[in-house]
């Protein structure tokens, strides 16, 4: 449960140094007592309708063996339909590409809210917040290549402090304007939405920022258990923040002036500076969730063919799920650090949050109708109008936080539209790439018969030939057939498989079968949480009967280039993109973890 505070709310526990404030100020002048109360409110019960009900409650229980996020809802939608369904993919991929958009305005917009509270404390640094917020930014992703293990034993502690901190802040200021409880009845909430027409949903916009990192909940899931999380948030988390909003509006009754930055001149003026501290390294651990966040989602989309395979580095010993991706890193940063030079402070950055974040909670929702419909058999009827008050909730959410794509909103989308476009020339590219070769293959049952009357000369040893397709010929067997003339005494057609789960026990790990008296098909599944170990399932498959000596053994891995061409397949851009992506991947060698040592390349030239 500790962990859990520290890693899963990170996000949704600073949006107090945000929320309200930005909330108040989108009225436009001086806010009257029934509209703070109402403000007040709407905080409140949002909160506990989208985090509480629909995540705490709901989604968390739509778990891939233990496992949750977009993507593993899309392969637990998947699996309970009886084929493959596309827009079932394309809600995923649309989720995990706004996702990135979240990822990068997180620990923008948190890390300058942070250290915007020295402001209160010394107002000469003004001129100095960016370029603080900026050095606090490099840092932190300086350090991700070093791992997070050590450095995550103190976020428990750090983040229940500052929940707690937070809880204090809020109590000290309800007496000072008791009617603020007020807020706690829904009605007030609702009068002020119905009552302030189009002011009532811009506010709504900036009361989403309260909830933004819900989504965390359920993609960290495998880390810390159900069970954990739920608690961490009904004990801790939720009580904090709540009395925290309603502290801030009591506050914000009795001392209007404070509004411009609500949260720190709460604070009494000794507490104000220890404040500020405490709030960035809540902030850096906010950040630091959603890179580890968005580190596991890019290998989950490695894993199911939506990305091309990068290089994953493991910071841990232990923990698997502890990985590090230099080339997303870098790219996180870039994006961060233009936000930061662009936007300059948290209120305008507030403008263009928000609506990646409701994107992905809708396509939660709609993937979740799926999966109570199909997997719970609870029938579509049912499974509707479970989900679709929640399904309206977060579309007025989205409607409210599209009025600001002007003033910055466009950003999400845009780079969440990038993503979508590579993803799915991924895909495609890899699908047509697929059916190229399968139609310009031969099959391993026809081939396997000519090679009784070849001439090509035995060799003592193994070979293993790497392929994607176990029914197909592998290129490299030909090739080494057609150019070198030889054959080994043994041979092996070994395929790597990602099985639509997170994870695939040793058990289930191999399938091993003998074609012919010297001919072999091993088929090694992984789930899209693990990475694979060539070394340690030949030494199984040994176990299993596979004999064979790594010394005396050869691994033949294809190596592919592409050539593009506006003739068929693909349009040429997408052709040339496809190019790039392929040329990004990590070494397969390496990723595979084949012996270096051991490893043949036979090269193909390949019109996409």
């Amino acid at each position: 449960m500790l962990g859990s505070i520290g890693i899963v709310y990170g996000d949704i526990g600073t949006s107090p140094l945000y929320a309200m404030r930005e909330s108040l100020l989108h009225i436009g002048r001086s806010p009257s007592q029934e509209e703070i109360i109402g403000i007040v409110s709407l905080l409140v019960w949002s909160l506990l309708v989208v985090v509480t009900l629909k995540y705490v409650f709901l989604v968390l229980r739509a778990d891939n063996h233990g496992e949750g996020g977009t993507l593993a809802l899309m392969a637990l939608a998947q699996s309970s339909l009886k084929k493959p369904s596309r827009i079932v993919t394309g809600l995923a991929v649309t989720g995990a590409a706004l996702f990135y958009g979240d990822a990068i305005l997180t620990p923008a917009i948190s890390v300058l809210s942070a250290v915007e509270g020295l402001k209160v404390t010394n107002p000469e640094v003004d001129s100095f917040v960016v370029p603080i917020a900026i050095t606090i930014i490099v840092l932190l992703y300086a350090v991700q290549s070093f791992g997070t293990g050590k450095v995550g034993a103190l976020f428990g502690p750090i983040m229940t402090v500052w929940f707690l901190a937070l809880a204090l802040i809020g109590l000290i200021h309800i007496g000072d304007a008791p009617q603020i409880l007020h807020a706690l009845n829904p009605v007030h909430a609702i009068g002020f939405l119905f009552g302030h027409g189009i002011i009532g949903f811009t506010v709504l916009g900036a009361v989403f920022l309260a909830v933004t990192g819900a989504e965390a909940l359920y993609a960290d899931m495998g880390h810390f258990g159900r069970g954990p999380i739920r608690m961490a948030w009904l004990t801790v988390v939720c009580p904090s923040l709540v009395l925290n909003y309603l502290g801030q509006g009591a506050f914000a009754l009795d001392s209007p002036e404070a509004i411009s930055n609500l949260f720190f001149l709460s604070a009494p003026d000794w507490a104000r500076l220890p404040l500020v501290l405490l709030a960035t390294a809540a902030t850096v651990i906010a950040g630091q969730a959603v890179i580890t966040g968005a580190f596991s989602l890019t290998r989950q989309a490695m894993q199911l063919g939506i990305l091309p395979h990068l290089e994953v580095e493991h910071t841990s010993e232990t923990e698997s799920g502890q990985i590090y991706l230099p080339k997303v890193n870098w790219l996180m940063l870039a994006g961060v650090l233009t936000l930061i030079i662009v936007f300059q402070d948290s209120s305008s950055l507030a403008s263009a949050y928000g609506i990646a974040v409701t994107g992905t909670m809708i396509v939660t929702s709609l993937l979740a109708v799926v999966v109570v419909a199909k997997c719970w058999k609870w029938g579509m009827p049912l499974a509707l109008l479970t989900l679709l008050p929640f399904l309206v909730v977060d579309s007025t959410f989205l409607a409210a936080n599209l009025l600001k794509i002007a003033d910055g909103g466009y950003i999400p989308l845009i780079l969440g539209a990038l993503i979508i476009v590579a993803m799915w020339t991924w895909m495609r590219g890899t699908k047509l790439l697929a059916d190229k070769l399968k139609r310009d293959s031969v099959p391993l049952i026809d081939f396997l018969p000519t090679l009784e009357n070849s001439s090509a000369a035995r060799v003592r040893g193994t070979a293993m030939f790497m392929t994607s397709t176990p029914d197909i010929t592998p290129p490299a067997l030909l090739h080494n057939l057609k150019h070198n003339k030889v054959l080994h005494e043994k041979n092996v057609v070994v395929t790597i498989h990602t099985a639509p789960v997170p994870y695939i026990g040793p058990e289930d790990r191999l399938q091993l079968s003998s074609l012919t008296p010297d001919f072999y098909k091993l088929e090694i599944t992984y789930g899209f949480m693990q990475d694979p170990d060539l070394p340690a399932a030949l030494a199984q498959a040994k176990g299993e009967g596979l004999t064979f000596d790594i010394m005396a053994t050869s691994f033949f891995v294809g190596r592919r280039s592409y050539k593009p061409t506006s003739k068929e397949g693909m349009p040429l851009w997408q052709d040339r993109l496809f190019i790039y992506m392929a040329r990004q991947a990590h070494d397969a060698t390496q990723y595979f973890r084949i012996p270096a040592g051991r490893v043949v390349e036979l090269g193909t030239q390949i019109v996409i």
